[in-house]
């Protein structure tokens, strides 16, 4: 049995943006095996056109992913919720090995399970070619400061 992942299901406001704060901070630390322990071990995952199962697979995905995606800083904000479901919308900026940069635009649905895990994940992104002087994302690599203004503060 896993180590419940709180707040738990039934979401309410207050927990659902908790818990979408927290997918952030982690997806933020850029580090595959610890984010990889906010799903269940068997999460079935939709992002893009590829298609994940297990906590192994999204290892290797996200490993993969930050390699290629350089300087990654997303902000992740609460569209809806009920019950053991979660709705976000995301964006974040990277460059790559050319240094050009990008700002993905995307939506995520999210199932949890009672101990709080996610089982379903299903993603959609768009990625937009940006100037550099046109990043709106500042911060140090990490955690988003507290500070720092979200996705509709931004215009995003």
């Amino acid at each position: 049995m896993e180590n419940p992942r709180p707040p738990l299901p039934p979401f309410t406001a207050e927990s659902a943006a908790e818990k979408v704060r927290l997918a952030e901070d982690g997806w933020n630390s850029r580090d595959p095996a610890r984010v990889a322990l906010a799903y269940t071990p068997d999460s079935a995952w939709r992002n893009r056109a590829e298609f994940l199962n297990g906590r192994p697979a999204i290892v290797a995905f996200l490993t993969d992913k930050w390699q290629r995606e350089r300087d990654y800083r997303l902000i992740k904000e609460l569209w809806a919720f009920r019950e053991n479901r979660i709705a976000v919308r995301f964006a974040y900026e990277w460059h790559d090995d050319s240094g050009d940069w990008f700002r993905s635009y995307g939506n995520e649905n999210w199932e949890f399970d009672a101990d709080g895990l996610m089982r379903r994940r299903l993603a959609c992104i768009n990625d937009a070619p940006i100037a550099a002087a046109d990043r709106l994302f500042h911060w140090p690599l990490g955690r988003r400061p507290d500070g720092h203004r979200g996705l509709s503060d931004l215009g995003l």
